[in-house]
């Protein structure tokens, strides 16, 4: 069981990696022209994927930590 959460931790870290930056969001902090702060950009092909993926293993991260931590 630890090696299955070993695994999903290390597919989370390489998803997580994978995911595009949020340099819009950023640039609001940062003193840019364009303050982008409440606008609603959608996430579309790939992106959207990488991101359910991201919260699928997220979510199963946490499932197999709780698991772990009840059975022993």
């Amino acid at each position: 069981m630890k090696i299955l959460l070993l695994i999903v931790a290390v597919l989370l870290i390489l998803i997580s990696l994978l995911q595009g930056g949020k340099s819009d969001a950023l640039s609001a902090f940062t003193g840019s022209n364009d303050l982008g702060l409440f606008q609603n950009v959608k996430e579309r092909g790939p992106e959207k994927v990488i991101s359910y993926v991201t919260m699928a293993l997220g979510i199963l991260f946490f499932v197999l930590v709780i698991i772990i931590r009840v059975t022993e």
